[in-house]
């Protein structure tokens, strides 16, 4: 009988604006049995230093696994390496245009393009806006693919009183897709029961 296979999720953080998503994901599954892989783009890493105090080798810390963008021989570049499949939070437009068209330059978008050929589930944090209909087309093409398109949107009924309580509630609503529950959603009308 063959051993139950980890459970591994792979975090991506491109260049876009919300590098918080990210780290906080991260932070929110350090305590699970789930086996993080973390790889983020040169874009990313100029973002966080502008959004964040935190250096590069702490949000590396934060994960089980951390790639550099440029080894396109990591794990996460092959369908044989089994994972749950990826979160990209937040997701730039051009890793989203490049893992659309499949003609990945890096790591992230390699690894982003292998769940979708093993159809597992990819989760693009979308951020940018106002967004015009190339933008679209390519949300589009990717949700016909299979990736679910999900920007990183405030859920106000939640009643946050901090920027954390948003990012949490949103981020507990991206992991809700792979069934992980961290505590951090409250859900519309739930008695507790």
């Amino acid at each position: 009988m063959a051993a139950m296979p980890k459970r591994r999720l792979i975090v991506g953080i491109s260049g876009a604006s919300g590098t918080i998503y990210g780290i906080r994901l991260l932070e929110l599954l350090r305590n699970l049995p789930i086996e993080t892989h973390l790889v983020m783009s040169r874009s990313a890493e100029v973002t966080a230093a502008y959004e964040t105090d935190m250096k590069i080798a702490e949000i590396r810390a934060l994960a089980d696994v951390a790639w550099r963008q440029e080894d396109i021989a990591a794990s996460i570049s092959s369908g044989s390496f089994k994972t749950m499949g990826m979160i990209v939070a937040p997701c730039s437009v051009r890793s989203m245009s490049e893992i659309s068209t499949g003609v990945t330059s890096t790591l992230l978008t390699r690894a982003a393009d292998v769940v979708l050929k093993e159809r597992r589930r990819l989760v693009l944090m979308l951020r940018e806006t106002p967004l015009h209909t190339g933008h679209l087309r390519t949300m589009t093409q990717l949700s016909e693919m299979g990736a679910i398109i999900a920007p990183p949107v405030p859920a106000f009924y939640a009643r946050p009183e901090t920027l954390l309580d948003m990012v949490d509630h949103t981020l507990g609503r991206m992991l809700d897709l792979f069934d992980i529950d961290v505590g951090t959603v409250r859900r519309w009308k739930d008695s507790g029961e």
